[in-house]
Formats: C-alpha cells, sequence, structure tokens
C-alpha cells in the first residue's frame, strides 16, 4: 500500500478457484471502465462492489497492466448486506496509450466459496469522447457485436482467465434470487445517526452551566467555556440546516 492508502492492482495470474470449491456470483458495477484523454474528470473511475450475502467477503482487485492503474483499496473486506466503492484511476494518459485495452479482474472468496468477476478498461483519445455526431455510436456498436462474436467462439473457454482470452462476463443462476442492497441508503442511515448523536451533543453542552457559575447539581468538572458553547450553537446551527433540507 502506498502512503496515501493507495495500493498498485497486481499484475492477473491463473485463477485461484480449486476443484470442489463452488463458484460466487460478485455484483460488480459498472460493467466497462472507459477512460478520456481529454477529461480530466474521467481519468478517475468508481467500482461498487455490493454484498448481498449474510456472510463478509475479501476481495483483491488484478490487472493486465498494473503499472497503468491504480486503485484504493485493491485488496480488502466488504460485510454483508453492504457494498464499497473501488476508486480506479488511470496513471497515463498519453497518446500513446490512446485506443489501449486492459483487462481487470476481481476475486472475492466468502462463506467457504470463491468467485471473480472480469471487466475491461479502454483509454480514449480526444476524437472518441462521442462529440461527432452518431459516428461514435456505430463504432461502439460495431465494437459490442465483435466482443459478442468472441464470446459465442470460445464458448465454456471464457471462464480461464488467460491474458488471451476474451472478457467472461459472470451470469447470475436462475435459482438464486438475490436483492442487492442500496449502497446509499446505507450510507444515508448511518449518517443521519451521526447527525443525530452531534446534535444531541451540542444540546447537552448547551445546558451545562459556564465555569464561572456555581452550581450544585453538575459537578465543576463539567461546566464549560463560552466558546464552547458558541461552538455547539454553531454547529447546531448547521446540523437544523440539515436535518430541514
Amino acid at each position: 500500500r502506498g502512503d496515501a492508502g493507495q495500493a498498485v492492482v497486481r499484475q492477473t495470474g491463473g485463477g485461484e478457484t480449486g476443484g470442489g470449491v463452488s463458484p460466487l456470483p460478485v455484483f460488480l458495477f459498472p460493467s466497462e471502465l472507459v477512460f478520456h484523454s481529454e477529461q480530466r474528470s474521467s481519468h478517475r473511475r468508481v467500482l461498487t462492489l455490493y454484498n448481498p450475502y449474510s456472510f463478509s467477503l475479501s476481495f483483491k482487485m488484478l490487472c493486465t497492466a498494473p503499472s497503468l492503474y491504480r486503485v484504493v483499496e485493491a485488496e480488502g473486506s466488504v460485510r454483508a448486506k453492504s457494498c464499497v466503492d473501488l476508486v480506479v484511476r488511470h496513471l497515463d494518459v498519453s497518446p500513446r496509450h490512446w485506443g489501449r485495452r486492459d483487462r481487470f479482474r476481481l476475486e472475492v472468496r466468502g462463506g467457504g466459496q470463491v468467485g471473480g468477476r472480469e471487466i475491461w478498461a479502454e483509454l480514449r483519445g480526444g476524437g472518441d469522447e462521442g462529440g461527432g455526431g452518431g459516428g461514435g455510436e456505430e463504432e461502439e456498436e460495431r465494437r459490442r457485436r465483435k466482443r459478442g462474436g468472441e464470446e459465442r467462439r470460445t464458448g465454456s473457454q471464457q471462464r480461464m482467465l488467460c491474458p488471451q482470452t476474451p472478457l467472461s462476463p459472470l451470469l447470475v443462476p436462475t435459482h438464486t434470487r438475490l436483492q442487492l442492497p442500496t449502497c446509499t441508503a446505507v450510507r444515508s442511515v448511518s449518517q443521519w445517526v451521526v447527525c443525530v448523536v452531534v446534535a444531541v451533543l451540542c444540546v447537552t453542552v448547551l445546558m451545562l452551566p459556564l465555569h464561572t457559575e456555581s452550581s450544585s447539581v453538575v459537578p465543576h468538572c463539567l461546566h464549560v467555556s463560552t466558546n464552547q458553547k458558541l461552538v455547539c450553537a454553531y454547529t447546531l446551527g448547521l446540523l437544523t440546516m440539515v436535518f430541514l433540507r
């Protein structure tokens, strides 16, 4: 891991799934990463890993070109019924890499099972940003048809992780009925809980007597200063705006 809490993704190798271990469906979105060299905001993409299971998952991100990308939390775990965001940053958007397609693989373990999901990452040059009318859409459609033909030709060999094999999409078994958790809802609930706790703390501090006052009910160690009350009043005002919004 780097000093800024980042880790360079590792070079992909052979799959770690062993015989006798049932595959685990992996829910990773989006299914493809597109970087634009002329758009600085697109040099950073976010992958969201969902865990709809009742057990925690450990994950590890692999890549065919680890020197071109940096992933925040390339290895870690995600709790049951929750999700985690993986930030992927392209490190070299020079013209020599325009049109280059690299492959990521996310390997997960949990509940005695292992699974994996592969996605493609592509760097597009200044003329491939979709501003040229219908030509870009036609080119994207041709690419999708070409990938679909390759997937049908390779058949079952898609499940093998090898630099020469095409992208292997992961399909959810029809007999499995899983409900994906809403990542934003989980975060909203936790944020509201924190806001309520802070608001209650501010109200409590405002009710305490000043250190210059004498009180037989409140111990002297709990007396606060005027500056502390001003800070709590200001914070409570900000929280009130959040609640009203």
